[in-house]
């Protein structure tokens, strides 16, 4: 049975940001203040099928300054991360921080982790001598899977499985912090970030929690992942400068960026942030999400993102005139960009969606999948904080199939600080979250 809800209000009270664009609040901001973007060929990832290995890589987390810096009190677990984990668990610890949290003083029961991820792949090197050993004959390159479970996973390492689960984000996080009350992981790809900041809002409005550690880890910079874009045919191969490619909305767009990267928010009831003295940065007024697919699987990207963001204005209390910015999913490719600006003028109408202001965040570190969302939420929270909307990059000649108001050039001054965040994967699943900033 659902319980009833009640008038708590959800906070965001830290921010913890990974990212291509800067560790770091001050970081994040000065590169979005700037318009500077984080999209450059990899260096990280010299194996990778994007197009001349262009990527959003978060090139200051190395191994080294993860386990002396970002997560030198996990030097002992690291072993058991792979590195989109290493990541989610960085964001969550610099989120803390942020926040003030001390975690000698808190409820450790009435804590909860609230995490999103991708499904996380082993690199072809971790599985190529396990691969080897089932090859029959032996050389070859004929896979034999009869062989797998004696000769091939005999020669897998032993943490193997634990590195690449994408619930043990929200594991290391817990055991880190200590956190005893609600935890739950989602895999929803790119719409990850819409779904737990909503299972979290509603967790904590059942009084089931004080404060939670939300947020989302993701990578599309990935030898497999990469590949299987590629093979999609949904990579941008031009302009030839890196910072250029991702082109959200723009007449010109010739694919998606891949990318990786993590954030996470510091969720708190605000009597218990006021009480502690906590800055509030922002208040989570609600959340949707929803799922198109027909029965011979077409996907219906345009649906499930109107679906999402009216259950969101529903959650919030809120109608389309009183938002004060979209901050969209923002793919790059041709038809997921008409698709969501379609969307946008379902909801809002078509001579409100084509004035309200819209902003593209992909097109400053590229697509995370998971990761993203959140990332481009705090974009939006923290330059709403400096009273602007930022601007998206690269947007040069309009689409006339995205007729959208899309801010671009410069950030554009605000006096609205409500913010409409969505999101949609590949197979149909969207999510939309509404936040004001304070």
């Amino acid at each position: 049975m659902n319980q009833p809800l009640s008038t708590r209000e959800v906070v965001i009270t830290g921010i913890g940001i990974v990212s291509p664009i800067g560790i770091g609040v001050d970081a994040f901001w000065e590169s979005l203040n700037a318009c500077r973007s984080g999209v450059r060929h990899c260096t990280l990832f010299p194996i990778t099928a994007s197009p001349d290995a262009v990527g959003g890589e978060v090139s200051d987390f190395t191994e080294e300054s993860a386990r002396k810096v970002y997560l030198k009190d996990q030097r002992k677990n690291l072993k058991a991360m792979c590195r989109e984990i290493q990541l989610g668990v960085a964001s969550a610890s610099l989120a803390l921080r942020h926040a003030g949290i001390d975690l000698d003083a808190i409820d450790h029961e009435r804590l909860g982790v609230e995490f999103g991820a991708n499904l996380m792949l082993s690199a072809p090197d971790i599985l190529e001598q396990s691969c080897a050993a089932c090859c029959e004959p032996a050389g070859s390159n004929h896979f034999d899977v009869t062989k797998w479970g004696q000769a091939g996973l005999a020669r897998m390492e032993p943490l193997w499985l634990l590195r690449y689960l994408p619930n043990m984000p929200a594991c290391h996080i817990s055991i880190s912090a200590d956190a005893r009350g609600p935890s739950n992981s989602l895999t929803m790809d790119d719409a990850s970030a819409g779904a737990v900041l909503g299972e979290a809002r509603r967790v904590m409005l059942r009084g089931h929690a004080d404060v939670i550690i939300t947020g989302t880890t993701g990578t599309t910079l990935h030898p497999i992942k990469t590949l299987h874009l590629g093979l999609f045919h949904d990579l941008a191969m031009t302009p030839e400068a890196p910072e250029s490619r991702c082109r959200p909305f723009e007449r010109n767009r010739s694919g998606r960026v891949v990318g990786e990267g993590a954030c996470t928010f510091i969720l708190e009831d605000r009597a218990h942030a006021e009480a502690r003295g906590a800055r509030l940065w922002g208040r989570l007024l609600g959340a949707g999400s929803s799922c198109v697919v027909d029965p011979s699987g077409v996907v219906g990207t345009r649906a499930a993102l109107a679906n999402a963001m009216r259950l969101a204005l529903r959650d919030a209390g809120l109608k389309p005139e009183q938002i004060g910015h979209v901050n969209a999913h923002g793919l790059g490719t041709r038809v997921t960009d008409i698709e969501e600006a379609k969307a946008i003028l379902d909801v809002f109408g078509d001579d409100l969606g084509r004035k309200i202001p819209v902003t593209a965040l992909k097109s400053y570190f590229g697509n995370s999948g998971a990761g993203s969302g959140s990332m481009e939420l705090a974009a939006s929270l923290v330059a709403l904080s400096h009273g602007v909307i930022p601007a998206t990059l690269n947007y040069d000649t309009p689409d006339p199939e995205c007729p959208l108001n899309v801010v671009h050039g410069k950030p554009l001054p605000t006096n609205n600080r409500i913010v409409m965040k969505i999101n949609v994967t590949r197979m149909g699943q969207a999510s939309a979250a509404i936040v004001e900033a304070f």
